[in-house]
């Protein structure tokens, strides 16, 4: 197992809900048994504070861009990550290592991590596991693991890496919530950053198909009528046709060969 001291200056940091002790208990598990160093981060709850924080969503554009009701643990989500990447820049890190607290790491993850972090000039975010990740473009090779951008959806943000010059260039214009943030980030063509993730992915997320944020079975998910969906295909094709020209202009699509 790669020794963590060894790894170049940066910061791992878990998010959790207060609430979901057994959760925190078997990441506090694993990540001690990596050797890995990390800082607990105290998830906003979206639930107990919506009050506050729909102050910061733009409801009508979260409903026409993503085609049902805002889900309340999704804003406390959003908030969540924002936070963690302001505690990284505080710290004075380089890279931050954002955890959410259903992660499952691969025997491979501290290899991954390391390769990763070595490699941390090709890439400014970088998944280290997927809810989706659709049309994989390889940019390069990193060892065993592919750098892959993608041409379609690229959501979830259970583990990730971000560089800090990325982060302090994201926050500023975070809000108002529009979208989940997994989504936000995905806007590539907007953003403009180097969006990749390390295939085959050293850690995957399971929450025993009870999720805080929609509910056991995705129960708490409530998409509106077909025809109240009507736009949303509209945008999602002028965003597809976007997030096209955009790799095209950067040379990631089609794949770079080698």
């Amino acid at each position: 197992m790669p020794d963590s001291q060894m790894l170049p200056d940066f910061g791992a940091w878990l998010i959790n809900l207060p609430r979901s002790a057994q959760r925190r208990a078997a990441m506090e598990a694993q990540l001690s048994a990596l050797n890995l160093p990390y800082s607990l981060h105290e998830a906003t709850d979206g639930r107990a504070e919506w009050d506050r924080l729909v102050q910061n969503v733009d409801l009508a554009a979260f409903r026409r861009n993503v085609g049902r009701e805002v889900l309340p643990g999704e804003i406390g989500c959003y908030h969540s990550h924002i936070a963690v990447w302001q505690a990284f820049l505080d710290s004075g890190k380089d890279v931050a290592l954002v955890l959410e607290d259903d992660v499952v790491f691969h025997p491979e993850f501290m290899t991954a991590l390391q390769t990763a972090l070595a490699a941390k000039a090709d890439w400014d975010f970088l998944k280290l596991n997927k809810i989706r990740a659709k049309q994989p473009l390889r940019q390069k090779k990193l060892g065993i693991w592919d750098l892959n951008a993608y041409l379609g959806p690229a959501t979830g943000l259970g583990a990730y890496l971000i560089r800090r010059d990325l982060a302090a260039r994201l926050l500023p214009g975070m809000l108002p919530i529009t979208r989940p943030i997994d989504h936000e980030l995905d806007r590539v063509h907007i953003h403009d950053f180097r969006h990749y993730g390390l295939e085959p992915f050293p850690s995957h997320v399971d929450d025993g198909n009870s999720s805080t944020i929609t509910g056991q079975s995705h129960s708490d998910v409530r998409k509106f009528p077909w025809y109240r969906r009507l736009p949303l295909y509209g945008l999602r094709l002028r965003y597809m046709i976007g997030k096209l020209v955009y790799l095209i202009r950067k040379g990631r699509f089609p794949a770079p060969k080698g």
